[in-house]
């Protein structure tokens, strides 16, 4: 088993880092269809200090399982933008679910709704060993679909997804629900 660091943040330092970052989030209405409100996070990625804090805060919700994943399964492409900080951080392998004709070897295929649309997840057929532990990793949650597909793209692979972790929830959408009984820790919730 490897060395567990301590990633967790007092209770203080969790209220400022989640001030700080909440704060940067930009709602952006209409994108990328009429009638949806877009939550960007690229003012919190512009920021040093916000992006360091919304590390801290990521790795802070999913201290408890530091030493016992294998992977981060980081969903396209924001999931990517923590992913990778994150499993650096852990220690552990960083996997890319990504959307059609992005990845170069034999893959795995898994469609799924979006809240406006429909989307194909890949990942490629030996991205996993059977038995891993994987921890997904993406940017929102909304209704689910996305998260729910690249969680069954690693099951389907022989993996196991022991959490998933999002930066900010749309608890309106119910994603939540619809990934149950997966863990999921969600950073804001708009």
């Amino acid at each position: 088993m490897r060395e567990s660091p301590d990633f967790r943040m007092s209770e203080a330092e969790r209220a400022a880092a989640l001030r700080d970052v909440a704060s940067l989030i930009r709602a952006v209405p209409d994108f990328p269809s009429p009638g949806i409100l877009f939550r960007d996070i690229t003012p919190v990625l512009r920021e040093p200090a916000a992006m360091a804090a919304a590390l801290r805060l990521h790795l802070d919700a999913v201290a408890d399982l530091a030493g016992s994943i294998d992977r981060i399964v980081g969903v396209e492409s924001r999931g990517f933008l923590f992913g990778m900080p994150i499993a650096h951080a852990l220690g552990v392998g960083f996997v890319p679910a990504r959307k059609p004709g992005k990845l170069p070897a034999a893959t795995v295929t898994q469609a799924y709704a979006l809240e406006y649309g429909e989307g194909t997840l890949h990942m490629h057929a030996d991205a996993l060993v059977a038995g891993d532990r994987v921890l997904l990793v993406d940017d929102l949650l909304a209704t689910g679909g996305t998260a729910g597909a690249a969680a069954r793209l690693v099951q389907r692979l022989g993996g196991e997804v022991v959490a998933s972790l999002f930066l900010i929830e749309l608890p309106f959408l119910k994603g939540r629900e619809r990934l149950a009984p997966l863990r999921v820790e969600a950073l804001l919730s708009f």
